[in-house]
């Protein structure tokens, strides 16, 4: 394993380098844009060959910002950002539905030679400035390999109803929009990803791949300016729930989400918790489904305990 170093600039992000390389930087310093929804974010992510694997502000969709957690349709809000998808009508500019979640502090920033795991408090406020939800997340990097060309992001998440009623976690599809389940852990890839490779679990792969229930998805893309391929990998936490199910595009922009409600609503009621996990490693290189089997025999996933 290689060593890692981390820098913490106080009040803005948290980022982690190897051999002098930047491959994870986490913001969460006050977005400024109250319509693309502010939240936290993972922004650049890195191949340990120095490959830019995420996008940032897309022209087409300014709320998508790396690797983030948001949800699309709560309760009538929309805590993703940017337009809000209404059955019959559309998405619409709506900016007072749009929430942001709010960095309260960190309960541990934990450094190692070989990792950073970091415990987060948010809280989650509507456009009004109501509370609906308190969020405790932990997001670990680990697993730097360059043997295997590989480093890993582990992220949970355990969200607290703090309102008087239940709330419900959906998505455009629920909302009536087939094929537009995403909602929760999502991730942007840069431009020149469009028309990647799609993979899952033994023969899945491809369109397919929307709305199907795996344990795993990966995404190979190229890059553009010079002559390189990379992959990432997204795993659901052995404890989510059964009927996960993903959301995936290569065009007309890359993205893919282990959508936290693809077609079924979730409902969380007052003071309950709803805890989901998932791991995404990042490779240099392209990937198929034989050496994505081998990795995850080597760095099995278990289900993260805190």
């Amino acid at each position: 394993m290689s060593q890692i170093q981390v820098v913490h600039t106080h009040g803005e992000a948290i980022a982690v380098s190897t051999e002098g390389l930047e491959i994870f930087r986490y913001v969460y310093r006050p977005d400024p844009s109250a319509f693309e929804g502010p939240k936290p974010y993972a922004h650049p992510l890195r191949t340990l060959a120095g490959d830019l694997v995420t996008g940032y502000r897309p022209h087409d969709h300014r709320w998508h910002k790396g690797l983030q957690f948001a949800v699309s349709h709560l309760s009538g809000h929309n805590f993703w950002g940017g337009h809000s998808y209404r059955h019959g009508e559309g998405y619409l500019p709506l900016p007072e539905v749009v929430g942001s979640m709010e960095h309260l502090g960190f309960d541990r920033v934990q450094v190692s030679d070989e990792s950073l795991r970091i415990a987060e408090k948010l809280r989650w406020l509507t456009a009004a400035g109501e509370e609906w939800a308190r969020e405790t997340r932990e997001i670990a990097v680990a697993d730097v390999s360059p043997s295997w060309g590989t480093w890993s992001i582990r992220w949970r998440t355990a969200i607290t109803n703090t309102r008087d009623e239940s709330l419900l976690f959906g998505s455009p599809t629920t909302a009536g929009r087939p094929a537009a389940g995403y909602t929760g852990l999502a991730w942007r890839g840069p431009r020149s990803f469009t028309d990647g490779q799609v993979l899952g679990p033994a023969d899945l792969g491809g369109p397919q791949m929307m709305g199907q229930r795996a344990d795993w998805l990966a995404y190979v893309g190229k890059h553009d300016d010079v002559d390189a391929t990379s992959t990432l990998l997204f795993e659901h936490d052995p404890s989510n729930a059964a009927e996960a199910k993903w959301f995936v595009r290569t065009e007309p922009f890359p993205i893919a989400n282990p959508s936290l409600a693809f077609d079924q609503e979730i409902e969380l009621r007052p003071g309950a918790v709803l805890e989901r996990g998932w791991r995404v490693v990042v490779r240099a290189g392209g990937w198929d489904r034989d050496g994505i089997e081998d990795y995850r025999k080597a760095f099995p996933l278990s289900t993260w305990t805190g």
